[in-house]
C-alpha cells in the first residue's frame, strides 16, 4: 500500500513545482538574459514606437506573387458589407449573382442583402426563444443554457443560412429592398435586440418551468416575436411581397418590366437548386472522411444544422479547381486576418515574420491553432479563380471579397500554402465531387456541440 501513496506524493510535489509564483530572482534572471542581447536597445526603440505589422513585413516576400489568374469565374461589380458581419450572406449571394449576370448578360447585378437579413434576424430570434423554452428544465449554469444566453443572435452565419432563407423566403434584387443605415451598421441594433432577447428569454424560461399550458407559452413567445419584428421593420424596412424588375444587358437592350413575388424571382431568375451544394471542411483535429454536424448551428427552427465532410486539403483543392474550370465559384471561409497584406490584397504565409522581430518562435500547426482557439473561420468570401500550372498543380487562388474596392480592386489573392494553413470550409456543387466523397453523405453524422473550436461564425 505504500507504493501508491509515495507515487501520489511525488506527483503532488511535481505539481507544486509547476505552480510556483514568479520570484524576484526569476525576474532578475529574465532581465539579465534580455540585456545580453546587443539588439535590445534598437528593437525596443523600433517596436515601442512603430506599428508591429509594418516592422514585421517581410520585404523579401513583397512583389514575389503577381495577380495573374488563368482560370477565373466571370462576374462584374463589387459588393460592400460595410460595418456588418454579413460576409457569409455576401459570399453566398456573390457566388449566385455571377450565375444571374451570365444568364442575362448583365453589366452588373446585386441581390438585396437587406431582404434576407431581415428574415435571418427574425428566424434567429425565434430559434433563441425556442431554445430557452426547450432548456427551461436545465440549471442556469448548464453549458448549453449559458451558450444560448451568450449567443442569442448575431449577424454572422454560414452557407446553410443562405440556403434555408432563400428556400423559405425567396430572393429579391437590390432595388426591391435597398440597404439602410442600420443594415450597413449593425452593431447598435444588434446590441439592442440581444438585450431584448435575453430579457424575454428569461421570462420564457420561467414560463417553461411553470405549469402553464404549452399553447399559452407559445402565445407569449409570438407576442415577443412581434416586438422583434417591429424593431427590425423600423431598422431595415418591411420586406416586399412583390416588386417590379427590369434589366439592361451588356448590349444596351432593355427588358420588359415584370412583377415578381420573391419566390417567383428565385425560381425563374436564379433557377438554382441550392440543395445540391455540399459543405467541405479541413479540420486536421478530426478524422478525415467523416460527416459532422454542429448542434444549434442553423438559422431557423426548421432549417438544417451545419453539416460538413472533413477532407484533407489536397482533395479539397482538386474539387475546387474542377468547379472553377467549369466557371462555377464557391462559398469559401477562412482566417482572413492571418498574414493578410490588406493594401495589396495578398495572403501568404510569409507576409509577416513576427517571430524574427521578437526573437521568439511561433510554430503551432493548423491542428493546434484550431484546438487552442488561435485560429478559426473569421470571414467568408467567394472563391472565384485559380492559377493552374502546366503540370496541373495550383499555386494561387482568387477570392472575391465584400469590403468594397479595398485590396486588389475588391479581390484578394492567396497562395497555395496559405490555402493549406488558413482555409476552413468550402461549399461546392455535388457534381464536382467523386463517388467516394459523395458516399460520406450517407453516414450518420457525428454531432458536435455549438462550442466546438470549429464552430466560429463567418
Amino acid at each position: 500500500m505504500r507504493k501508491p501513496i509515495v507515487m501520489i506524493m511525488a506527483v503532488f510535489m511535481v505539481l507544486q513545482l509547476w505552480s510556483q509564483e514568479i520570484s524576484l530572482s526569476d525576474i532578475n534572471n529574465m532581465s539579465a538574459e534580455l540585456n545580453k542581447k546587443t539588439e535590445k536597445a534598437a528593437l525596443t526603440n523600433a517596436i515601442s514606437n512603430n506599428s508591429i505589422k509594418k516592422l514585421a513585413l517581410n520585404r523579401e516576400n513583397v512583389g514575389k506573387v503577381n495577380f495573374n489568374i488563368n482560370t477565373k469565374v466571370e462576374t462584374k461589380g463589387v459588393s460592400n458589407q460595410n460595418k456588418s458581419g454579413r460576409c457569409w450572406m455576401y459570399t453566398g449571394l456573390n457566388v449566385l449573382r455571377a450565375k444571374v449576370i451570365e444568364k442575362y448578360d448583365l453589366t452588373e447585378f446585386q441581390f438585396s442583402h437587406n431582404y434576407l437579413f431581415f428574415y435571418d434576424q427574425l428566424e434567429k430570434a425565434n430559434l433563441f426563444y425556442n431554445g430557452m423554452i426547450e432548456t427551461a428544465a436545465l440549471p442556469l449554469n448548464d453549458r448549453k443554457v449559458e451558450w444560448l444566453l451568450k449567443n442569442p443572435i448575431g449577424d454572422g452565419g454560414q452557407w446553410t443560412g443562405v440556403v434555408d432563407l432563400i428556400n423559405k423566403y425567396g430572393i429579391v434584387p437590390e432595388n426591391a429592398m435597398p440597404e439602410t443605415y442600420q443594415s450597413e451598421n449593425t452593431s447598435m441594433i444588434g446590441r439592442l435586440i440581444k438585450r431584448k432577447l435575453r430579457e424575454d428569454g428569461m421570462e420564457l424560461r420561467m414560463l417553461g418551468q411553470s405549469r402553464m399550458a404549452e399553447e399559452m407559452v407559445l402565445q407569449k413567445k409570438n407576442e415577443k416575436l412581434t416586438e422583434i419584428y417591429q424593431m427590425l421593420a423600423y431598422s431595415f424596412g418591411e420586406p416586399p411581397t412583390s416588386f417590379e424588375w427590369q434589366y439592361k444587358n451588356s448590349k444596351g437592350e432593355i427588358s420588359k418590366s415584370k412583377t415578381y413575388k420573391p419566390q417567383e424571382f428565385y425560381k425563374e431568375v436564379l433557377d438554382v437548386d441550392l440543395n445540391n451544394y455540399v459543405m467541405i471542411m479541413n479540420d486536421p483535429g478530426k478524422e478525415y472522411g467523416k460527416l459532422y454536424e454542429i448542434e444549434y448551428d442553423r438559422h431557423m427552427q426548421e432549417g438544417g444544422n451545419w453539416k460538413y465532410i472533413n477532407l484533407e486539403v489536397d482533395e479539397i483543392k482538386k474539387f475546387a479547381a474542377k468547379s472553377l474550370q467549369a466557371n462555377e465559384g464557391m462559398y469559401f471561409s477562412c482566417d482572413v486576418g492571418k498574414q493578410l497584406e490588406s493594401q495589396k490584397g495578398f495572403l501568404d504565409i510569409n507576409t509577416y515574420d513576427y517571430g524574427e522581430l521578437f526573437g521568439v518562435n511561433f510554430e503551432m500547426d493548423k491542428k493546434t491553432r484550431i484546438q487552442t482557439f488561435e485560429s478559426g473561420s473569421s470571414h467568408g468570401m467567394a472563391l472565384m479563380g485559380v492559377n493552374i500550372l502546366d503540370d496541373g498543380k495550383t499555386d494561387k487562388w482568387l477570392l472575391e471579397n465584400s469590403w468594397g474596392k479595398s485590396g486588389h480592386n475588391g479581390y484578394l489573392i492567396m497562395t497555395d500554402e496559405w490555402f493549406d494553413e488558413y482555409m476552413f470550409r468550402l461549399v461546392i456543387d455535388k457534381k464536382f465531387l467523386d463517388e467516394k466523397t459523395l458516399n460520406i453523405l450517407d453516414q450518420d453524422p457525428e454531432m458536435l456541440p455549438p462550442w466546438d473550436p470549429m464552430y466560429l461564425m463567418d
